[in-house]
Formats: structure tokens, sequence, C-alpha cells
């Protein structure tokens, strides 16, 4: 209580750990405002103790963690497919729980950034130098040096809050480096040779038994070793330093010959992981000093008080992992549907860089890396990145939907969901319909999904359903970033009241089983009105797809000539290659519609007034008729 805290909030967000322990549901593609409530009942308890959070969220991971990120994303399919096979909970972060937790945090006006690269080193010595301590279940914190120790998060009680007269306070758990150093009887300069020894993600030592170190009948294999390890360096003498330690240690792995130069290499870079300098952190929360970006200087401002952005982690890494949300075996990866929106980021961030950016992505059980070429279209080709909120600022019109006003962002999205996706059209009107309802509820929730008779739950969702709603999540995601990037040209909607799992599950089940949805939904004159928005515009983008599709395959069934030689060579193949040659004909129209869908002028609302005012008794008998079909 009483005290500043800094939270590496990044791991709570990856591993859940607020989604899972709240119970909420993680098969039906998120509980969006359920998630946001507990958000804010955490953050609630925090400042009822006089607490103050500074939350740091991780960046881009640097290549020597591609075999571990690697491995971590291949373990998350496998269990997001068991997931999908067996209706159980499976700890599967729906796709849209790091906007929803980032927006709630910035409403709350909790100070918040996101670093270019890992946070670990910034965080630690961020809490160095205010002598506050880190909360965090990154098992790393348990080898920094900090004064005011570590939190594990696993021991944080924050929904115990204790009352002692007018104070609060939260019980909890800290760690020190000075006790585990005494306990067991090892110097403190010598725990990131320790830790560095255990294995990182720089180098994972073979070939020693730290286990012949330890007295018998210890724990755990894992134990034994790590206690063997920390017997080892206990009967070192004491003038040894660091290095002279890691040099014995190689040698109780035999003949290296060559590789050992390159292990002690690596043993060292993972020593200088726990090494503190200044932390650029101070500057930037006391001050909104942002550091200079390793790359590109341009990009600064993704170094921001409320980072909504996951644009610069996109360029300080290599590889970038797109693998998000649940999908079952059958269909393809959920992220093709919205990698147009990716690479037209690509485009605009890379500029005229000879850079292909590397996505790591399912396809069946198997993960793959996907190159991925930037797109450079018409607009993005004049601009520059670092003049890009004057263009938008002088130029304000160039995203209209004016049948949308409220919600252009979420209108778009869902354009493009139809357009690309080509979703049932049941699909989505509940999708629409469950926007609309979340939208006019006080709460964002419904709470009819949860307390209607013989409703599940956790019941086993249909499978295609899931994926078509998953497409129009990952479209959504990457649809937010591009609109950061440039610079919000749309208002950025409330995330936590667009979507929420069970009800459209439920809605979709009613409409294929005959079920009425009036004792369900909101009847109320704005719900109905927004459904109709809605529903207009993708049915006008739906309608001009068609068109334009229908207009394709024409030319391409008189003029097969104009296919490029490759597409050809394709489609003489078999009947595979030569839907896969119609396809990538397809692709080229959409992104030229896509090009379109920016200039899109609607005058819907205007023909609507028109038609009220000249009529009014016939315009009083649509709304009962629209009223009842709902």
């Amino acid at each position: 209580r009483n005290c500043d805290i800094c939270k590496l909030m990044n791991n709570v967000v990856k591993t859940g750990l607020l989604w899972f322990v709240s119970g909420l549901d993680q098969n039906h593609g998120g509980e969006y405002a359920a998630y946001r409530t507990v958000i804010e009942t955490f953050i609630a308890a925090l400042r009822s103790c006089d607490i103050t959070p500074y939350v740091v969220l991780d960046g881009g991971s640097a290549h020597f963690k591609a075999q571990t990120a690697v491995k971590r994303a291949t373990d998350r399919i496998h269990r997001k497919h068991q997931a999908s096979q067996s209706g159980e909970q499976s700890s599967i972060l729906p796709k849209l729980a790091q906007v929803v937790f980032i927006q709630t945090l910035a409403r709350l006006q909790v100070p918040l950034a996101q670093c270019f690269a890992e946070a670990d080193q910034e965080i630690a010595a961020l809490a160095s130098e205010w002598c506050c301590p880190v909360l965090s279940n990154d098992s790393d914190f348990f080898v920094f040096d900090l004064p005011a120790g570590f939190l594990p998060i696993s021991h944080f009680l924050w929904r115990e809050v204790r009352q002692s007269g007018s104070q609060s306070s939260i019980c909890c758990r800290r760690y020190c480096t000075s006790s585990f150093c005494s306990f067991f009887g090892l110097r403190r300069q010598l725990l990131p040779t320790f830790a560095a020894l255990a294995g990182n993600d720089y180098v994972k030592l073979r070939g020693i038994d730290w286990t012949r170190f330890v007295h018998a009948g210890t724990g755990t294999e894992a134990c034994s070793r790590l206690e063997g390890l920390l017997c080892w360096l206990k009967g070192l003498q004491e003038s040894r330093e660091p290095l002279e330690v890691l040099e014995e240690a190689l040698g109780l792995m035999g003949d290296l010959s060559g590789d050992k130069q390159e292990l002690l290499q690596n043993l060292r870079l993972g020593m200088e992981e726990y090494q503190l300098g200044r932390s650029a952190l101070s500057r930037f929360f006391l001050h909104g000093a942002p550091p200079e970006f390793p790359a590109l200087e341009q990009v600064k401002t993704r170094f921001s008080r409320t980072p909504e952005h996951e644009t610069a982690p996109r360029l300080t890494g290599s590889h970038l992992q797109v693998d998000r949300g649940l999908n079952c075996e059958y269909p393809p990866s959920a992220n093709q549907t919205s990698r147009p929106l990716r690479q037209v980021m690509y485009g605009l961030l890379l500029g005229k860089d000879k850079f292909t950016p590397v996505e790591f992505d399912r396809a069946g059980l198997s993960l793959i890396s996907v190159p991925v070429e930037p797109t450079f279209t018409r607009t993005s080709q004049r601009l520059r990145l670092d003049s890009l909120p004057q263009v938008i600022l002088f130029k304000p019109k160039t995203v209209n939907l004016s049948s949308c006003p409220r919600l252009p962002l979420p209108a778009a999205v869902s354009c493009y969901w139809v357009q690309t996706a080509q979703p049932p059209p049941d699909l989505q009107r509940a999708l629409l319909l469950g926007m609309s309802n979340m939208l006019r509820s006080r709460t964002g929730n419904c709470s009819w999904v949860t307390s209607e008779p013989g409703h599940k739950g956790n019941q086993n969702p249909d499978q295609d359903v899931s994926h078509v709603f998953s497409q129009w999540q990952a479209c959504l995601k990457d649809a937010i970033q591009l609109n950061q990037l440039l610079d919000l040209p749309l208002p950025e909607p409330d995330v936590s009241r667009l979507y929420q799992g069970t009800l459209v599950h439920q809605l979709v089940h009613r409409m294929r089983s005959g079920g009425k949805l009036k004792t369900v939904l909101r009847s109320d004159r704005p719900s109905e009105e927004l459904y109709r928005s809605l529903l207009s515009a993708v049915q006008r983008i739906r309608s001009r797809t068609r068109r334009t599709r229908q207009k394709a395959a024409t030319r391409w069934q008189q003029n097969p000539q104009e296919l490029s030689a490759d597409l050809q060579r394709l489609f003489l193949q078999d009947e595979e290659t030569e839907s896969e040659a119609r396809a990538a004909v397809a692709a080229q129209e959409e992104l030229r519609l896509q090009e379109e869908l920016l200039q899109v002028r609607t005058r819907y609302r205007t023909k609507e007034r028109s038609n009220r005012s000249k009529n009014p008794e016939l315009a009083r008998k649509e709304e009962c008729r629209g009223r009842n079909l709902l």
C-alpha cells in the first residue's frame, strides 16, 4: 500500500492471467465487456490501497528468441485445436484481449508505455531507480537485483483487499535476491551467472549433469538440476569472477572444439541481460519524452503514453507472430483474410526499403513462416511516414461512411470482411445485431446469454461459425492498427462493446433453428436504426462486390489471354491449380475494391429523410414492419 508499482503487464496479457482467473469464456471468441469489468476492478483495487501502477508492455522479440517463440506458438496451435474439438477450456486468449486491455487502461488514465523491444531491462532499471516493486509473472525478475523486490502476480491477492481503519492493503509475497542468495549461500554477483547456466533464450547447455552435485533425496529432477548448479556455484572459491566461472562450467562439458567460443559468447550475452543501466521510461513517464527509436528515427511517436499501437514492434523484429484466436484444423488461418491490411501497413512503414517481412502463421496444425510483400497503393505511394498526421489533417474526408456516422471504423471493417471472407448472410446479421445491441446496452454486456434456460456458456461452438467470426476479429485488429498508423482519421471504437462471443453464437443458433429474436434483443428505436445503418452499408458492399466479380469472371472467360503468363501456367496444370488462378484474379479485383472503398459516398440517410417527409404514414408502417422482423 501507499507506493508506486511497476507492472510488466505484457505477460499478464499474453498469459491471460486476469482473463483466466475470472473464469471468462474462452471458446466463443471473447467476452470483452466482462473482461473490461475485470480490468476496472483490478485497477480499482490498487487505487483503493493508494498504489499507483505504471504499466509497461513488451515490444518486438530479438532474433535469438525465435526458437522459443516457435515452440510456444506450436504449443498454442495444438491447444487451440484441442479446445475446438472438445469445447474444453485450454487457456486460449481471444484475439482482441490486448486491445481491450490497453483501451481500458487508457480510459482509466493509467500511465502506460510500450517498449520497442522486450521490456524486462527497462522496467527493472525503472524499478531500481524509483525503488518500487515489480508486479509480473516473468521469471527473469527473480534474477534482477531490485531494491524493493519482485511481486509474483500469482501471490498478489488483489481480490481480497484488507481494511485496517481508514487504510486498505493487498496481501502479497515479496521476493528479494538478497534473501535467495543468503538462503543458498550464493554470492549475489554470481546470480546472473546462475541464470545463464540454468538456461535461457540465449543458450541451453546440454551435456552437464548438475544433479551429481546434489545430495540424495531432493525433489523433482528439475529442482535437483537447479539445486545441483547452486551447490556447484557455492563450492567455488570466493575469488572467482563470473567469466572464469563460465569457462569452468564449459570445461565440464568435455571437448567442445570450435563451439566453445560461441557458447561462451552466448553465455556472456545472457548475463548482460541482467545488467541495469539508466531507464528511458523515467523521462517518458515524468516528462513524456520518448526515447530514440533504434532503427527509424521518424517512428518516435510509436512510443506513446497510450500505446494502442503494435506498429513499432513490427519494425524491430524480423519475424512477426500473427497466430491469434481459436481455429480448428481444417479452415485456413483467419489471418489470411486481413493480410492485405498488414501489407498496406508494411508498405507505409518500410517505404522504399528492400525488406520483406516474414510472419509466423498456421497451416493445419503446423507453424509456418510466410514472406509477406508490402503493398504500395496509389494512395500510399504519395504518403510519407513522417508527414502522415498532416496529410490526414488536411484531407479529413478521405474515408466517408456517412450511413454509419457513429461507427465508421467497425462499419468499414465489416464491409471489408464481407468483401474478402464472404460470410453467410445469417452470420452477417448475427454479428451486426449483437454489435448494435451491445452498443446500446448500458454495460455493453448481454446478461440473457448466461441466464437463459438450457444455455451452456461453455458448450462446444460450431467451428465454421467460429472461423468466420475469427476472420472478422482479425480484420478489426489489423484495421485498428492501420487507423492508428494513419493518426486516427476514424474515431477508434470501444472494442469491448463490439463483440460478445456467446451472444453472437446464440443468435446464429436461434436463426438457424427458427427461434425468435425479439425476446433477446433491445427493441428501442436507436438500436434498430443502428442495426439498419450497419446492415445497409454491408449489403451495399456485398452487392457491389458480387457485380464486380461477375464482370471479372465475364472478362476472364472472354479474354483468357489477359491473364499473366504465370497464371496461365497455373491454370493449365490441374483443377486445383485452376481454382488457385481464379482466386488470384479475384484477389487482384479485391485489392482494387479496397482502394475504391476508401472513397465510398453513400446518400442512404439523406434519401431516407426525404422519403419520410414526403410520406410520413408509409415511414411509420415501415418502422413497425422492421421492428416485427427484428
